[in-house]
């Protein structure tokens, strides 16, 4: 559906982005994330045609998107994170033209924007000067003219940004339902809205991309959370003989209990050396209060792959954050 390929976009000395290739299939919401000025803002624009890559290629439905570029932008929707609306036009004006813009015309036209408008909830503001919106409307107004024309690459900046708790819930079941037909990329500085939504989450920093990876294998890490009544040596002794244990950290100490982090190795699998840990503290007469595979958030691995590592490939990334 879309691959990128060694993307690459220099501003004189500048490289704001650099070397970012990924693919993306149909029915799939990929997440972008990155601080300002990771160049999350400058591929986004690359993907819609809007700025001409300095290296790479962009292949949409097999095509490239520099050899096919005004009939590959109809078929894209792109909500940027400041809108350019235009205050003085009515919503239904704005509409119309952004329509236009696509190539729709005549009925099709028409269709489309009462189709938007059923999709965003804005027809209680159709007549009403831009001007006059509050931000939660504008950026439904917005998204609504991303959606013109049915496209199959959506491309969204900050989609909830001013929407009220009942209006995000709304958006997020309407992306999801976008994503049935179309690929949607979607760009936030809210966590919770990526772990809503998103399928996979690709990880920006100084315009290079660290991390590329699923959702529900980011939220799973090789390593255990212990909690014995052995001591820190004990601990160390009975789990010497277990394949499959890594490296332990100890988290916490003292002659009534210990608390450890137990790194397993890539080989194994967890369920089975969780057992068998549990099985050989038991059988030394230890109390076992704690033994549970640990998990992460998306926060969390975002904070170190973004302040903690150097750059490098995607599989050391996501072993160190682990």
């Amino acid at each position: 559906m879309l691959k990128v390929s060694n993307l690459k976009r220099a501003y004189g000395d500048f490289v704001a982005a650099d070397s970012v290739s990924f693919s993306i299939a149909k029915g799939e919401i990929v997440g972008l994330l990155g601080h300002n000025g990771a160049g999350k803002t400058t591929v986004m624009k690359m993907l819609s045609g809007y700025l001409e890559p300095s290296a790479g290629q962009i292949v949409f439905e097999g095509k490239q998107l520099a050899d096919h570029l005004k009939v590959l932008q109809q078929k894209i929707g792109y909500l940027p994170e400041s809108l350019p609306v235009y205050p003085e036009l009515s919503v239904a004006e704005y509409l119309d033209y952004a329509a236009e813009l696509k190539g729709l015309r005549g009925r099709d036209k028409q269709q489309e924007v009462k189709r938007v408008v059923n999709a965003t909830d804005i027809a209680a503001k159709l007549l009403a000067p831009i001007a006059t919106l509050s931000r939660g409307y504008k950026q439904r107004v917005g998204v609504a003219q991303a959606l013109l024309g049915k496209p199959s690459l959506l491309i969204l900046d900050e989609p909830t940004n001013g929407l009220d708790p009942q209006q995000t819930l709304q958006m997020r079941e309407l992306i999801r339902a976008i994503a049935k037909d179309a690929t949607v990329i979607l760009s936030t500085h809210i966590m919770q809205e990526v772990e809503a939504l998103c399928d996979r989450v690709l990880m920006m920093r100084a315009g290079q991309l660290v991390l590329d990876e699923k959702l529900a294998e980011l939220r799973t890490s090789r390593s255990l959370l212990l909690s014995s009544s052995l001591s820190a040596d004990e601990v160390k002794q009975t789990l010497a003989t277990i394949t499959g244990v890594k490296a332990i950290d100890f988290l916490a100490s003292s002659s009534a209990e210990t608390h450890a982090r137990i790194h397993l190795g890539e080989a194994g699998d967890v369920k089975a050396i969780s057992a068998a840990i549990a099985k050989i503290l038991l059988g030394s007469g230890a109390d076992l209060y704690q033994l549970q595979a640990e998990t992460r958030d998306l926060e969390s691995l975002f904070r170190e792959v973004n302040n903690n590592l150097p750059l490098q490939n995607n599989k050391e990334a996501l072993d160190h954050a682990a």
